[in-house]
């Protein structure tokens, strides 16, 4: 045990000598590291990040909430299973990564916090975006290269300039992916609590984009909800104006009819006056009980639509979220350290290995 202890004291005695003889070699790695450290982050653009959070209120009865995060914890989602809605707060990150819900956020206005430039969110990713200068040779070799190989596309765009989900080119999907790499969605399962992040190069548009993306996906879940209250609504509304059109016309041809027989007392024409007021008391009922039917319809889709409680408001950020410059400094000068060591006793730990 003694032998072998000394031997690895030897060890260690000899790895510290090869050290100290090659401190100078250290100090000049150290220096030469730190200042390609410096150059390959500095340039590296800044991004803000702005969470937003809030708490959607959604089809089924809430189950308890300690027998809901008792379920949780175990990967089981109560709220889930007992509802009926498409669309739960679970399978709201997936709508992220769906273009009908990318592509209605190309036409956001956004605005820098300078003030410089104001234009659509789709215009400020195409046009504005900051990149390392550093990457610049390798970025142009790279289109041109694919511009070698590219072929003509179809534009997919319709008559009126609107971009359509279903039909994008080339340059609108890399807008599309470009903004699902930037907006993240996360839902607690304990409590479905939503959270909504997105990064960006300025603060403003960073907190604007949060708040639109927040009402947007509000928005999608009221018209999903909603969709088949509309629906009726639109149907009864349409069975009401046209029963109320019969019930106009009735009215006419009855106050006509006895405009042109008055004072006739020939049973004929009571008769006759007698239906036409009957017909005309029958499309009142029916004009009545569709206008019920229509109010009823609306109540529904308020009955439907979703509330959602925002428990985190977007706040124009006041630091960068990264990079992390410094930590990114410190991180490849360890790594040198430890990388250069290694090198120079790559004999000792050979020698040990065998």
């Amino acid at each position: 045990m003694s032998n072998n202890n000394k031997a690895d004291f030897a060890v260690l005695n000899e790895a510290s000598q090869i050290i100290k003889q090659k401190k100078t070699s250290y100090v000049k790695i150290l220096v030469a590291t730190f200042v390609l450290s410096c150059i390959i982050i500095l340039p590296q653009p800044r991004y803000y990040t702005c969470e937003v959070k809030l708490a959607p209120e959604w089809g089924a009865d809430m189950p308890a909430g300690g027998i809901g995060s008792l379920a949780a914890s175990f990967g089981f989602d109560l709220n889930s299973m007992q509802s009926s809605d498409a669309i739960y707060p679970m399978l709201y990150p997936e709508l992220f990564d769906s273009p009908e819900f990318l592509v209605p956020l190309f036409d956001v206005q956004v605005c820098t916090m300078d003030g410089s430039i104001n234009t659509s969110y789709h215009e400020y990713l195409k046009r504005y975006q900051k990149s390392n200068p550093l990457t610049y040779p390798l970025r142009k070799t790279l289109s041109f290269v694919r511009k070698m190989f590219e072929k003509e596309e179809p534009q997919g765009i319709s008559n009126d300039g609107v971009v359509d989900p279903f039909f994008l080119n080339k340059k609108d999907f890399g807008i599309m992916k470009m903004i699902s790499e930037k907006v993240s969605c996360l839902v607690d399962k304990k409590n479905n609590v939503v959270s909504i992040v997105v990064k960006d190069q300025d603060a403003l548009i960073c907190a604007t984009m949060a708040d639109s993306i927040r009402e947007h996906l509000q928005d999608f879940i009221i018209a999903y909800r909603t969709r088949k209250a509309r629906q009726d609504v639109a149907y009864y509304q349409a069975l009401c104006d046209s029963a109320f059109t019969e019930y106009r016309e009735a009215t006419d041809l009855y106050s006509a009819y006895c405009d042109r027989h008055q004072n006739v007392i020939l049973q004929a024409v009571i008769s006759e006056r007698d239906q036409l007021e009957n017909d005309m008391s029958m499309k009142l009922t029916k004009y009545q009980t569709m206008s019920g039917q229509l109010e009823n319809a609306k109540a529904k889709v308020q009955e439907q639509t979703p509330a959602f409680t925002v428990i985190k408001s977007p706040t124009v950020p006041i630091r960068p979220a990264g990079p992390k410059r410094m930590f990114f400094v410190a991180t490849m000068l360890v790594l040198a350290v430890l990388g250069t060591t290694m090198w120079y006793l790559r004999r000792l730990i050979i020698a040990e290995l065998l």
